[in-house]
C-alpha cells in the first residue's frame, strides 16, 4: 500500500529539519501501535542523511554494538574505545551533529525503561549541553502511551519540556479510507462503512486486508475470525504491555463498554466492585477510553458514558475477546454467527461517529457530539455548534432512512434548541445514503 494522508505531519517535520540547520531541534511521535509512525519517520528521512535505533528487549551493550556499526557505515568520524552504554552512544551522535547535519530516528523510545531508566537523564544531560551547537534533529518514537506521556508530560522526569514539537499520528479518517478504496477499485459506501467499523482507519490493517483483496462485509469477516488470523490477538498484544500484568478487571470493563454498558453504575453493577480508578487510568493514562458528557453539559456535570477511543478495540473486544471459548476451540462459525446477528445493531453507533468526524473535518464547526437529558430521555445523535455564526446542526441517524422521523427530532429537541437562544438551527436526518453528500 503506497504512503497516504500525512502531507501535515510531513509539513511539520520538514520545518523543523530546516531549522535544525542551524541549532538542535527535538521531535516527539506517539500513536497506538500500527497507525503508522515509523513510516512517517522513514518517509521524512527520504533523501536525507538519517540513522534509526529500534530499541528492542536486549541488553544495552548488544544494543549499543548494533548502533555503532550503524554510525560507522555512515559517518567517517573516529571512535576511540568501546562504548558499551547509550550515553556514550549518544554523545558521539552530538559531536558528530557539530560537524554536520544528521537526523537519529530512535523508535520505541519507552523501551529504555525496562533496559536502563538513567538512559533519560543522560540524554537530558547532554541535549542541554550540545542543543544549540549540533545540527541534529532528534526523533523519539513511542508506542506505549503511558509511557511517553510520562516520559515527556510530566513535569517531574528529566525530558520533561524538551521536545520542541509532539505529534500525535492518528488512524486515518474516512476520506483517506475511501482513497485507499478508490485506487483499488474497490470502494462502496456500505464498504467503506464496514472497514471503518473493523480497522477504525488503522493504516496497517488497512493494508492487510487490501493486500489479500478482501473489502466486502462477508469477505472482512471471513478474514479477521479465521485460523491463524492476524487480528484474533491483536486486542491483547496492543493492550498486555500498556496494561501490565493485572489487565484482567481492564479487559472485563472493556468488554461491558463494547457490548454498551456504557455508565460507571452498569459495569460497577455487573464488576461487583468499585471500578473509579481503573476507568480514571484508562482514560488519562493510558488513552483507551472517553468520557461523553451532553453537548452542553457543565463540566462538573457528574452525567456522562464512557466509550472505547479505538474501532478496532470496541469489535474486538465485543465480538473476539466476549467470544474467546469460541476462539480457543477454533469454532470461528459461531463467532461469525454472532457478528452477522448483532453487527447492524452495533454498527448503528459507528454511523453516528462516521458523520461526526465527516462534520469534524469541515472545520464548520467548534463543538460536535451527543445530547441527552437526565435518565437518557431525549437522546439525539448529532449536534454540531458554531459559536461565531451562531448556528447549530441538528441530526439524527439511521442505517435505514425510512426510520428517521424529522418531527420527533423536533420535539426532542426542544430544550436544546433553548439553550441556544439567537442560534440558527437546521435539522437533518442522515443514513448511510447521506454519506457520498457529505464527505
Amino acid at each position: 500500500m503506497k504512503f497516504y494522508n500525512r502531507e501535515a505531519e510531513l509539513e511539520i517535520l520538514n520545518e523543523l529539519d530546516v531549522q535544525s540547520q542551524v541549532s538542535g531541534r527535538m521531535t516527539v511521535i506517539t500513536g497506538r501501535r500500527r497507525v503508522g509512525k515509523t513510516l512517517l519517520a522513514l518517509k521524512y528521512g527520504e533523501n536525507k542523511k538519517f540513522l534509526y535505533f529500534f530499541i528492542s528487549k536486549k541488553s544495552e551493550k548488544q544494543l549499543c554494538g548494533e548502533f555503532l556499526t550503524e554510525i560507522k557505515d555512515n559517518f567517517s568520524f573516529p571512535v576511540i574505545g568501546e562504548l558499551n552504554n547509550f550515553r556514550d552512544i549518544f554523545k558521539l551522535l552530538l559531536n558528530i551533529a557539530e560537524k554536520e547535519k544528521m537526523i537519529l530516528i530512535v523508535d520505541e523510545f519507552q523501551e529504555f525503561y525496562n533496559i536502563n531508566s538513567s538512559v533519560y537523564s543522560d540524554i537530558q544531560n547532554l541535549w542541554d549541553l550540545h542543543k544549540k551547537k549540533c545540527r541534529m534533529h532528534l526523533i523519539f518514537i513511542g508506542s506505549v502511551y503511558s509511557l511517553m506521556h510520562k516520559i515527556f508530560e510530566n513535569n517531574k522526569e528529566p525530558l520533561f519540556g524538551r521536545a520542541d514539537r509532539n505529534l500525535y499520528i492518528k488512524p486515518f479518517g474516512p476520506r483517506t479510507i475511501k482513497d485507499i478504496m478508490t485506487d483499488c477499485k474497490a470502494y462502496t459506501p456500505l464498504d467503506l462503512f464496514v472497514l471503518y467499523i473493523v480497522t477504525g482507519g488503522i493504516p496497517r490493517y488497512l493494508e492487510i486486508l487490501t493486500d489479500n483483496g478482501v473489502f466486502k462485509k462477508d469477505s472482512v469477516f471471513d478474514f479477521i475470525v479465521k485460523k491463524n488470523s492476524p487480528f484474533l490477538f491483536e486486542g491483547k498484544n496492543l493492550l498486555i504491555e500498556e496494561l501490565g500484568k493485572g489487565y484482567g478487571t481492564y479487559f472485563s470493563i472493556l468488554e461491558l463498554i463494547a457490548t454498551s454498558k456504557t455508565s460507571r453504575r452498569e459495569i460497577e453493577s455487573i464488576i461487583g466492585k468499585n471500578i473509579g480508578g481503573h476507568l480514571d487510568r484508562m482514560e488519562n493514562s493510558y488513552g483507551i477510553i472517553k468520557s461523553i458528557k451532553p453537548i452542553n453539559a457543565k463540566k462538573s456535570g457528574r452525567t456522562q458514558k464512557y466509550m472505547i477511543k479505538d474501532n478496532f478495540l470496541n469489535f474486538w473486544f465485543r465480538f473476539i475477546q466476549k467470544n474467546r471459548s469460541a476462539v480457543e476451540i477454533e469454532n470461528f462459525g459461531y463467532i461469525k454467527e454472532i457478528i452477522e446477528r448483532d453487527f447492524s445493531t452495533f454498527s448503528g453507533m459507528y454511523l453516528e461517529k462516521l458523520f461526526q468526524e465527516i462534520l469534524m473535518a469541515t472545520g464548520d464547526y467548534n463543538k460536535i457530539g451527543n445530547y441527552w437529558e437526565k435518565g437518557n430521555l431525549n437522546e439525539i445523535d448529532i449536534v454540531a455548534v458554531n459559536d461565531v455564526h451562531k448556528k447549530i446542526f441538528i441530526a439524527e441517524v439511521k442505517l435505514n432512512p425510512d426510520k428517521i422521523n424529522i418531527e420527533a427530532l423536533k420535539r426532542k429537541s426542544v430544550k436544546l434548541v433553548n439553550s441556544y437562544k439567537g442560534y440558527k438551527t437546521e435539522f437533518a436526518g442522515l443514513s448511510l445514503e447521506d454519506f457520498e453528500r457529505y464527505l
